[in-house]
């Protein structure tokens, strides 16, 4: 993907050079804490290479290396791959319990819900130690970086380099649960698609199930930079309307071979090249059938992807690294990746702001035509030592894909809210203690989690998010949140609550809300006695707010410490099941007895009556 390589493929289809422009106006700019925000910027990527793939059933991958972050200590952020020893505190170093105050203490749900805990549906392994499918085994590197995403007869995990598809009980399979595909590294998806997508399996891939168009969206960043002429042969691009035919699917080579185990390093840094984000939406509803793929290049680094759907974009937001305060807000342009055509990626370049998420929107009722992307994130800045606020901030983002010079991020605007205090100062700290271990895990407390998640009853427009907070017990608890848009499509606290009906942990949640309007959440769980396990709790709609009404429901109990590194998870995913719009599926990280590196759990729950 280099820039001479580029520059001839786009005057082959068409699509105008990249451009820089300033997008202005009172509403960029921040007010209160956040107040050093600049202007956003605004750069415009055409894809430098699309096509389409054969089907992912007969795709092993081309045994390539998994990549290396471009990036020193720190700077690798919460890419895996980094330097973990580099980047650990030292097991005594540990963050003093902060002071709650007594308005942050006020909206501490203090003991579980009195309903009977949401019953658990399924229940399956998978990526992770002891997993194996077609393809073999795998090994599987910390942190786990898990997302998972559900349609109506596949469930498609990826955790970090390794991608798995399994059944799901309805009109194609009899029972849920059965590995279809994988473990496979996850750029197996871009064999034969040429450049670095095909020649470097990435960390941090996530999968969504788009269920406004039925199909499948996964993005798999590229971390180490692509020198110009690294990648000579990208293969020819397609005419405009067209597609790329890469010929017939081949015989499936075997398995690649696994990485050796990664040692203490530190990354190397080139001076030169860019970064790129790699998309491959499929072509209809089996996620073992064929995929339109897409390439953009970045010349920041993307950390940390977020994908979110909105009708008028795939909303990627990602970070620079935790060794500055900058972030992106990028959108591919959904509409032409769903036929395969040639597209362009707009990017946001926002500086002074934590983690952004973009609003994934579930179900099937959409946001009024035109309507923007709400996008939130958390106050506060680890790396100035700011671990409190009392504040959540919202920007608008609208993107206009006719005339990018409109495309622009509005905000931020604080939405007042109880005052909170990061667990444990934030991310890459020594936190949740283990048995058996003077190793502590990470909770990355400075951040809201994915997804953030959008929905629309009726009339009414609901966003949720979660994050984990310091808590007046001395442990950690999930603040929650339940934001309503008025009719200017301002965004507007409904309901608030910190769940911490004890003094352990309770960490890296993943929050949704099901067709009734009924909320779940999913979260680690753990402290001594307590090995970290997985558990998941609900509300119904209509119950006082800032409950969490239903008795939490135990999805894996911990059996054993992790001992190898303080990075657990990063972040985990909540996904709605779009067969009935009821079912929450939720997936995270423990160990067995005798386990020395993490396995997954998967879990499906629905809140008694949503139908």
């Amino acid at each position: 993907m280099s820039g001479r390589g580029k520059t001839s493929r786009v005057a082959a289809i068409g699509i105008a050079v990249t451009v820089l422009m300033f997008v202005g106006g009172a509403g960029s700019r921040a007010r209160g804490r956040q107040g050093e925000i600049q202007a956003p910027l605004v750069t415009v990527h055409p894809a430098a290479k699309f096509d389409v793939s054969p089907p992912l059933r007969s795709l092993r991958g081309s045994g390539a290396k998994d990549d290396v972050p471009d990036c020193k200590e720190a700077g690798c952020g919460t890419s895996p791959g980094g330097a973990d020893a580099d980047q650990e505190q030292k097991p005594e170093e540990v963050a003093p319990a902060p002071v709650i105050t007594a308005q942050g203490a006020a909206v501490e749900q203090k003991s579980q819900g009195k309903r009977a805990a949401v019953p658990l549906l399924d229940s399956l392994d998978g990526l992770g130690s002891g997993f194996t499918g077609p393809q073999g085994t795998a090994t599987f590197r910390n942190p786990s970086d898990n997302s998972l995403a559900v349609g109506p007869d596949h469930i498609v995990q990826i955790v970090n380099t390794r991608i798995a598809v399994y059944s799901k009980k309805g009109a194609h399979y009899d029972k849920t649960g059965t590995v279809l595909y994988g473990p496979a590294a996850t750029n197996a998806i871009f064999t034969g698609f040429g450049g670095a997508c095909e020649a470097r399996d990435n960390g941090d891939a996530v999968v969504r199930y788009d269920q406004l168009a039925k199909r499948w969206l996964i993005v798999m960043p590229i971390f180490g930079r692509i020198a110009p002429g690294e990648f000579s042969e990208q293969g020819k691009p397609a005419p405009p309307g067209g597609l790329d035919n890469p010929g017939p699917a081949v015989a499936p080579p075997a398995n690649p071979p696994q990485p050796p185990p990664r040692t203490p390093h530190q990354c190397p840094v080139k001076k030169e090249g860019t970064f790129a984000m790699c998309y491959a939406v499929s072509v209809g509803p089996d996620p073992l059938g064929a995929y339109y793929r897409y390439a953009f290049e970045r010349t920041l680094f993307p950390d940390y992807p977020r994908p979110a759907i909105w009708p008028d974009g795939y909303y990627v937001p990602t970070s620079t690294g935790d060794d500055v305060i900058q972030k992106h807000d990028c959108i591919a342009d959904r509409s032409k990746m769903l036929l395969g055509q040639p597209a362009t990626e707009q990017c946001i370049i926002i500086d002074g702001v934590n983690f952004l998420n973009n609003a994934d929107i579930d179900g099937q009722k959409l946001p009024p035509a035109g309507a923007p992307n709400i996008m939130l994130a958390a106050g506060g800045t680890q790396l100035k030592k700011i671990f409190e606020d009392d504040g959540i901030y919202v920007w608008k983002v609208h993107v206009d894909w006719t005339t990018p010079t409109n495309t622009k991020a509005e905000g931020p605007a604080k939405i007042p809210v109880a005052p909170y205090h990061y667990l444990c100062n934030g991310q890459l700290t020594n936190c949740v203690p283990q048995p058996d271990t003077d190793r502590r895990l990470d909770v990355q407390g400075d951040k809201i989690m994915q997804r953030v998640v959008y929905r629309r009853i009726g009339n009414r427009e609901s966003i949720v998010a979660a994050h984990a907070v310091a808590t007046q017990a001395g442990g950690g608890g999930v603040r929650w949140y339940e934001f309503r848009l008025d009719k200017k499509r301002d965004v507007e606290l409904y309901q608030q609550g910190t769940y911490a009906p004890d003094a352990f942990y309770h960490w890296i949640p993943s929050i949704a809300m099901d067709r009734k309007g009924d909320i779940g959440v999913g979260y680690s769980f753990g402290g001594i006695p307590n090995y970290a396990g997985q558990r998941f709790a609900a509300r119904r709609e209509g119950d006082p707010k800032g409950m969490l009404s239903f008795h939490e429901t135990v999805l894996a109990s911990g059996e054993a410490a992790q001992k190898n590194t303080l990075r657990w998870e990063d972040y985990t995913t909540t996904a709605m099941d779009p067969s009935d719009d009821c079912t929450f599926w939720y997936v995270g990280d423990y160990l067995q007895t005798g386990d020395e590196n993490y396995r997954t759990k998967i879990g499906s729950f629905r809140v008694p009556g949503c139908k």
